[in-house]
Protein backbone atom coordinates (compact mmCIF):
# COMPACT_ATOMS: atom_id res chain seq x y z
CA UNK A 1 0.00 0.00 0.00
CA UNK A 2 2.74 2.44 0.94
CA UNK A 3 4.65 1.68 -2.28
CA UNK A 4 1.57 2.44 -4.32
CA UNK A 5 1.09 5.80 -2.65
CA UNK A 6 4.72 6.64 -3.23
CA UNK A 7 4.42 6.00 -6.96
CA UNK A 8 1.32 8.24 -7.23
CA UNK A 9 3.10 11.12 -5.53
CA UNK A 10 6.00 11.29 -8.04
CA UNK A 11 5.73 13.87 -10.84
CA UNK A 12 7.09 13.24 -14.32
CA UNK A 13 9.98 15.53 -15.23
CA UNK A 14 10.43 16.43 -18.91
CA UNK A 15 13.70 17.16 -20.68
CA UNK A 16 15.35 20.44 -19.61
CA UNK A 17 14.63 23.49 -21.79
CA UNK A 18 17.61 25.25 -23.37
CA UNK A 19 18.40 28.69 -21.99
CA UNK A 20 16.72 31.59 -23.82
CA UNK A 21 18.92 33.57 -26.19
CA UNK A 22 16.77 36.62 -25.34
CA UNK A 23 16.70 37.81 -28.97
CA UNK A 24 13.90 40.40 -29.40
CA UNK A 25 11.42 39.60 -32.18
CA UNK A 26 12.03 42.01 -35.10
CA UNK A 27 9.37 44.77 -35.31
CA UNK A 28 6.81 44.17 -38.04
CA UNK A 29 5.05 47.55 -38.13
CA UNK A 30 7.82 50.01 -39.04
CA UNK A 31 6.37 53.22 -40.53
CA UNK A 32 8.05 56.25 -42.09
CA UNK A 33 6.85 59.83 -42.60
CA UNK A 34 8.93 62.40 -44.45
CA UNK A 35 8.71 66.19 -44.05
CA UNK A 36 11.37 68.29 -45.75
CA UNK A 37 14.68 66.47 -45.27
CA UNK A 38 13.53 64.75 -42.04
CA UNK A 39 12.24 61.16 -41.95
CA UNK A 40 10.46 60.12 -38.76
CA UNK A 41 10.42 56.36 -38.16
CA UNK A 42 8.05 54.74 -35.68
CA UNK A 43 7.58 51.13 -34.62
CA UNK A 44 6.34 48.98 -31.74
CA UNK A 45 9.09 47.92 -29.35
CA UNK A 46 9.21 44.09 -29.20
CA UNK A 47 7.42 42.65 -26.16
CA UNK A 48 8.54 39.08 -26.79
CA UNK A 49 11.71 37.24 -27.76
CA UNK A 50 12.02 34.84 -30.69
CA UNK A 51 11.36 31.93 -28.29
CA UNK A 52 8.15 33.59 -27.03
CA UNK A 53 9.53 34.76 -23.71
CA UNK A 54 9.03 38.23 -22.29
CA UNK A 55 11.65 40.65 -23.67
CA UNK A 56 13.05 42.03 -20.44
CA UNK A 57 16.59 43.11 -21.32
CA UNK A 58 16.40 45.24 -24.43
CA UNK A 59 19.31 47.13 -25.87
CA UNK A 60 19.29 49.91 -28.47
CA UNK A 61 17.58 49.71 -31.85
CA UNK A 62 19.76 50.13 -34.92
CA UNK A 63 18.47 52.41 -37.67
CA UNK A 64 19.29 51.01 -41.10
CA UNK A 65 19.14 52.94 -44.38
CA UNK A 66 20.22 51.90 -47.85
CA UNK A 67 19.68 52.48 -51.55
CA UNK A 68 18.70 48.87 -52.35
CA UNK A 69 15.01 48.03 -52.68
CA UNK A 70 15.53 45.18 -50.19
CA UNK A 71 18.07 45.40 -47.36
CA UNK A 72 19.67 42.05 -46.60
CA UNK A 73 21.58 43.37 -43.61
CA UNK A 74 21.91 46.58 -41.68
CA UNK A 75 25.51 47.34 -42.64
CA UNK A 76 26.59 50.57 -40.99
CA UNK A 77 23.62 51.99 -39.04
CA UNK A 78 22.76 55.64 -39.60
CA UNK A 79 21.81 55.93 -35.95
CA UNK A 80 20.50 54.21 -32.84
CA UNK A 81 17.36 54.61 -30.76
CA UNK A 82 17.87 54.18 -27.03
CA UNK A 83 16.20 51.28 -25.19
CA UNK A 84 12.77 52.01 -23.70
CA UNK A 85 12.98 53.72 -20.29
CA UNK A 86 11.43 50.70 -18.56
CA UNK A 87 11.22 47.01 -19.43
CA UNK A 88 8.39 45.93 -21.64
CA UNK A 89 5.66 44.50 -19.40
CA UNK A 90 6.23 40.92 -19.23
CA UNK A 91 3.96 38.12 -20.27
CA UNK A 92 2.72 36.58 -23.49
CA UNK A 93 -0.81 37.91 -23.14
CA UNK A 94 0.09 41.49 -22.29
CA UNK A 95 -1.53 43.98 -24.69
CA UNK A 96 0.66 46.87 -23.64
CA UNK A 97 2.62 48.43 -26.48
CA UNK A 98 5.56 50.77 -26.28
CA UNK A 99 6.44 52.82 -29.34
CA UNK A 100 9.93 53.54 -30.54
CA UNK A 101 10.84 56.44 -32.81
CA UNK A 102 13.81 58.01 -34.54
CA UNK A 103 14.24 61.11 -36.71
CA UNK A 104 16.73 60.77 -39.55
CA UNK A 105 18.05 63.68 -41.60
CA UNK A 106 18.50 62.87 -45.28
CA UNK A 107 21.91 64.02 -46.52
CA UNK A 108 21.67 66.62 -49.26
CA UNK A 109 23.77 64.41 -51.52
CA UNK A 110 20.99 61.78 -51.52
CA UNK A 111 18.23 64.15 -52.61
CA UNK A 112 17.51 64.27 -56.32
CA UNK A 113 15.98 66.82 -58.65
CA UNK A 114 12.24 66.68 -59.34
CA UNK A 115 12.54 64.44 -62.38
CA UNK A 116 10.18 61.67 -61.31
CA UNK A 117 12.99 59.11 -61.46
CA UNK A 118 11.55 57.22 -58.52
CA UNK A 119 14.77 57.20 -56.46
CA UNK A 120 14.09 56.14 -52.89
CA UNK A 121 15.78 55.16 -49.64
CA UNK A 122 14.93 51.92 -47.87
CA UNK A 123 14.67 51.85 -44.07
CA UNK A 124 14.59 49.01 -41.57
CA UNK A 125 15.33 48.73 -37.85
CA UNK A 126 16.93 45.99 -35.75
CA UNK A 127 16.22 45.78 -32.04
CA UNK A 128 19.10 44.33 -30.00
CA UNK A 129 19.21 42.70 -26.59
CA UNK A 130 21.38 43.92 -23.73
CA UNK A 131 24.33 41.93 -25.17
CA UNK A 132 24.09 43.67 -28.54
CA UNK A 133 22.57 40.74 -30.43
CA UNK A 134 19.46 40.89 -32.62
CA UNK A 135 17.23 38.51 -34.56
CA UNK A 136 17.29 40.40 -37.85
CA UNK A 137 15.67 43.31 -39.62
CA UNK A 138 12.13 44.59 -39.28
CA UNK A 139 9.77 45.06 -42.19
CA UNK A 140 11.17 47.57 -44.69
CA UNK A 141 9.73 50.90 -45.84
CA UNK A 142 10.65 53.17 -48.75
CA UNK A 143 10.95 56.96 -48.76
CA UNK A 144 11.10 59.01 -51.97
CA UNK A 145 14.24 61.10 -52.38
CA UNK A 146 12.82 63.87 -54.58
CA UNK A 147 13.98 67.25 -53.32
CA UNK A 148 11.19 69.31 -51.74
CA UNK A 149 10.59 73.03 -52.16
CA UNK A 150 11.65 75.35 -49.35
CA UNK A 151 8.87 77.12 -47.44
CA UNK A 152 8.03 80.62 -48.72
CA UNK A 153 10.25 83.15 -46.92
CA UNK A 154 7.78 86.02 -47.39
CA UNK A 155 4.52 84.43 -46.25
CA UNK A 156 2.28 87.18 -44.87
CA UNK A 157 -1.36 88.01 -44.15
CA UNK A 158 -3.65 90.98 -44.64
CA UNK A 159 -7.14 91.51 -43.29
CA UNK A 160 -9.81 92.64 -45.76
CA UNK A 161 -13.57 92.86 -45.76
CA UNK A 162 -13.69 89.57 -47.68
CA UNK A 163 -11.47 87.68 -45.21
CA UNK A 164 -7.77 87.09 -44.53
CA UNK A 165 -5.63 87.29 -47.67
CA UNK A 166 -2.47 85.13 -47.47
CA UNK A 167 0.27 86.02 -49.96
CA UNK A 168 3.73 84.64 -50.76
CA UNK A 169 6.26 84.05 -53.53
CA UNK A 170 6.99 80.60 -54.92
CA UNK A 171 10.51 79.19 -54.97
CA UNK A 172 12.49 80.56 -57.90
CA UNK A 173 14.14 77.17 -58.41
CA UNK A 174 10.97 75.46 -59.66
CA UNK A 175 11.32 74.49 -63.31
CA UNK A 176 8.32 74.25 -65.61
CA UNK A 177 9.92 73.81 -69.04
CA UNK A 178 10.20 70.01 -69.04
CA UNK A 179 6.98 68.04 -68.57
CA UNK A 180 7.40 65.35 -65.92
CA UNK A 181 5.25 63.49 -63.39
CA UNK A 182 6.24 65.85 -60.57
CA UNK A 183 4.04 68.80 -59.63
CA UNK A 184 3.88 71.22 -56.72
CA UNK A 185 1.29 72.96 -54.63
CA UNK A 186 1.21 75.00 -51.45
CA UNK A 187 -1.01 74.04 -48.55
CA UNK A 188 -2.26 76.71 -46.17
CA UNK A 189 -3.15 75.84 -42.56
CA UNK A 190 -4.92 77.85 -39.85
CA UNK A 191 -5.22 77.37 -36.12
CA UNK A 192 -6.58 79.23 -33.13
CA UNK A 193 -4.70 79.80 -29.87
CA UNK A 194 -3.83 76.38 -28.46
CA UNK A 195 -5.76 74.62 -31.23
CA UNK A 196 -4.86 72.14 -33.94
CA UNK A 197 -3.93 73.41 -37.40
CA UNK A 198 -6.61 72.74 -40.03
CA UNK A 199 -6.31 72.89 -43.80
CA UNK A 200 -7.64 76.11 -45.35
CA UNK A 201 -6.88 75.31 -48.99
CA UNK A 202 -4.42 74.28 -51.69
CA UNK A 203 -2.83 76.55 -54.30
CA UNK A 204 -1.27 74.78 -57.32
CA UNK A 205 2.07 76.12 -58.50
CA UNK A 206 2.10 77.21 -62.13
CA UNK A 207 4.32 79.77 -63.82
CA UNK A 208 3.42 82.85 -61.76
CA UNK A 209 5.82 83.97 -59.04
CA UNK A 210 3.31 85.64 -56.69
CA UNK A 211 0.61 83.46 -55.14
CA UNK A 212 -2.28 84.13 -52.78
CA UNK A 213 -5.33 82.60 -51.11
CA UNK A 214 -8.26 84.31 -49.37
CA UNK A 215 -9.64 82.65 -46.25
CA UNK A 216 -13.26 83.81 -46.22
CA UNK A 217 -14.32 81.29 -43.54
CA UNK A 218 -13.00 83.40 -40.67
CA UNK A 219 -14.97 84.67 -37.71
CA UNK A 220 -14.55 88.29 -36.71
CA UNK A 221 -12.82 89.29 -33.46
CA UNK A 222 -10.70 86.11 -33.42
CA UNK A 223 -6.93 85.53 -33.32
CA UNK A 224 -5.64 83.16 -36.00
CA UNK A 225 -2.24 81.66 -36.81
CA UNK A 226 -1.42 80.68 -40.41
CA UNK A 227 1.44 78.79 -42.02
CA UNK A 228 2.21 77.39 -45.46
CA UNK A 229 4.01 74.27 -46.62
CA UNK A 230 5.04 73.20 -50.11
CA UNK A 231 3.86 69.80 -51.26
CA UNK A 232 5.71 67.79 -53.91
CA UNK A 233 3.41 65.37 -55.77
CA UNK A 234 4.75 62.46 -57.81
CA UNK A 235 2.03 61.12 -60.09
CA UNK A 236 1.24 57.42 -60.05
CA UNK A 237 1.85 55.15 -63.03
CA UNK A 238 -0.52 52.23 -63.61
CA UNK A 239 1.83 50.68 -66.16
CA UNK A 240 4.67 50.35 -63.66
CA UNK A 241 2.51 49.96 -60.57
CA UNK A 242 3.97 53.07 -58.91
CA UNK A 243 1.47 54.76 -56.59
CA UNK A 244 1.01 58.50 -56.22
CA UNK A 245 3.40 59.96 -53.65
CA UNK A 246 3.01 63.24 -51.72
CA UNK A 247 6.02 64.68 -49.87
CA UNK A 248 5.52 67.52 -47.41
CA UNK A 249 8.06 70.32 -47.26
CA UNK A 250 9.02 72.27 -44.16
CA UNK A 251 6.54 74.74 -42.66
CA UNK A 252 6.87 78.48 -43.09
CA UNK A 253 7.00 80.63 -39.96
CA UNK A 254 3.52 81.27 -38.56
CA UNK A 255 1.86 84.63 -39.08
CA UNK A 256 -0.57 85.92 -36.46
CA UNK A 257 -3.58 88.10 -37.23
CA UNK A 258 -6.50 89.46 -35.21
CA UNK A 259 -9.68 89.74 -37.26
CA UNK A 260 -10.98 93.03 -35.88
CA UNK A 261 -13.89 94.11 -38.06
CA UNK A 262 -13.55 97.71 -39.21
CA UNK A 263 -15.03 96.98 -42.62
CA UNK A 264 -18.47 98.39 -43.42
CA UNK A 265 -21.05 96.54 -45.51
CA UNK A 266 -21.55 97.21 -49.20
CA UNK A 267 -23.13 100.52 -50.20
CA UNK A 268 -26.85 100.15 -51.00
CA UNK A 269 -27.73 100.57 -54.68
CA UNK A 270 -30.75 101.17 -56.95
CA UNK A 271 -32.48 103.58 -54.57
CA UNK A 272 -35.85 104.83 -55.84
CA UNK A 273 -38.16 107.48 -54.35
CA UNK A 274 -41.87 107.53 -55.31
CA UNK A 275 -44.61 109.88 -54.06
CA UNK A 276 -47.72 108.17 -52.67
CA UNK A 277 -50.63 110.53 -51.97
CA UNK A 278 -54.03 110.10 -53.55
CA UNK A 279 -56.50 108.54 -51.12
CA UNK A 280 -54.02 108.39 -48.22
CA UNK A 281 -51.64 110.47 -46.14
CA UNK A 282 -49.03 112.05 -48.42
CA UNK A 283 -45.72 110.19 -48.22
CA UNK A 284 -42.62 109.32 -50.20
CA UNK A 285 -41.84 105.61 -50.43
CA UNK A 286 -38.21 104.49 -50.75
CA UNK A 287 -37.02 101.10 -51.99
CA UNK A 288 -33.52 99.81 -52.81
CA UNK A 289 -31.66 96.59 -53.61
CA UNK A 290 -30.92 94.56 -50.45
CA UNK A 291 -27.33 94.38 -49.21
CA UNK A 292 -26.24 90.73 -48.97
CA UNK A 293 -23.43 90.97 -46.38
CA UNK A 294 -23.90 88.15 -43.86
CA UNK A 295 -23.29 90.48 -40.89
CA UNK A 296 -25.77 93.14 -42.03
CA UNK A 297 -27.75 94.65 -39.13
CA UNK A 298 -29.90 97.16 -41.02
CA UNK A 299 -30.03 100.49 -42.82
CA UNK A 300 -30.02 104.22 -42.11
CA UNK A 301 -32.12 106.59 -44.24
CA UNK A 302 -31.03 110.20 -44.86
CA UNK A 303 -32.97 113.15 -46.32
CA UNK A 304 -32.09 116.70 -47.18
CA UNK A 305 -33.55 119.64 -49.00
CA UNK A 306 -31.73 121.77 -51.51
CA UNK A 307 -28.85 123.60 -49.78
CA UNK A 308 -29.31 121.70 -46.50
CA UNK A 309 -27.29 118.99 -44.76
CA UNK A 310 -28.53 115.36 -44.78
CA UNK A 311 -30.41 114.31 -41.65
CA UNK A 312 -31.07 110.75 -40.52
CA UNK A 313 -34.78 109.96 -40.48
CA UNK A 314 -34.86 106.65 -38.58
CA UNK A 315 -34.30 106.17 -34.85
CA UNK A 316 -33.77 102.40 -34.97
CA UNK A 317 -32.07 100.60 -37.85
CA UNK A 318 -34.39 99.83 -40.75
CA UNK A 319 -34.48 96.05 -41.12
CA UNK A 320 -35.85 95.77 -44.67
CA UNK A 321 -34.82 97.59 -47.89
CA UNK A 322 -37.84 99.91 -47.83
CA UNK A 323 -38.89 103.05 -45.93
CA UNK A 324 -41.90 105.42 -45.95
CA UNK A 325 -41.33 109.11 -45.18
CA UNK A 326 -44.63 110.67 -44.03
CA UNK A 327 -43.13 113.93 -42.77
CA UNK A 328 -43.34 115.70 -46.10
CA UNK A 329 -44.78 119.07 -47.11
CA UNK A 330 -46.65 119.82 -50.32
CA UNK A 331 -44.63 121.59 -52.99
CA UNK A 332 -41.21 120.66 -51.61
CA UNK A 333 -38.55 118.55 -53.36
CA UNK A 334 -36.57 116.06 -51.23
CA UNK A 335 -33.32 114.18 -51.79
CA UNK A 336 -32.73 110.78 -50.13
CA UNK A 337 -29.80 108.43 -49.57
CA UNK A 338 -29.35 105.14 -47.68
CA UNK A 339 -26.42 103.49 -45.86
CA UNK A 340 -25.91 99.93 -44.57
CA UNK A 341 -24.77 99.06 -41.01
CA UNK A 342 -23.29 95.76 -39.79
CA UNK A 343 -23.68 94.06 -36.40
CA UNK A 344 -20.54 95.79 -35.07
CA UNK A 345 -21.78 99.25 -36.01
CA UNK A 346 -19.64 99.77 -39.12
CA UNK A 347 -21.59 102.00 -41.49
CA UNK A 348 -21.13 102.12 -45.24
CA UNK A 349 -20.96 105.24 -47.35
CA UNK A 350 -24.34 106.62 -48.40
CA UNK A 351 -25.89 105.52 -51.66
CA UNK A 352 -26.43 107.70 -54.66
CA UNK A 353 -29.28 110.10 -54.00
CA UNK A 354 -32.81 109.74 -55.32
CA UNK A 355 -35.12 112.75 -55.46
CA UNK A 356 -38.87 113.27 -55.39
CA UNK A 357 -41.18 116.33 -55.15
CA UNK A 358 -44.42 116.39 -53.18
CA UNK A 359 -47.19 117.85 -55.42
Amino acid sequence: MGATLGMVGCAAIGPPRPPSLELPKPPSDLRAARKGDKVVLTWSVPALTTDHQAARNLGPTRICRGSEMVLKECGTPVGEAAPPPKPVSGNKTSKQKISGSYSDTLPDALLTAADGSGNSATYAVETLNAKGRGAGLSNQVHVALVRTLPPPPDFHSQLTGQGVVLSWSRAATVGFSNPNPVSYLYRIYRRTEGGKANLVGDVPVAGEMNLSLTDSSIEWEQTYYYHAEALTVIAGDEATGHKKVEIEGDDSPEVKIFTHDTFPPAVPAELQAVFSGPGQQPAIDLVWAPVTDVDLAGYNVYRHEAGGAPEKLNGELVKTPAYRDVNVVAGKPYLYSVSAVDVRGNESARSEEAGETVP
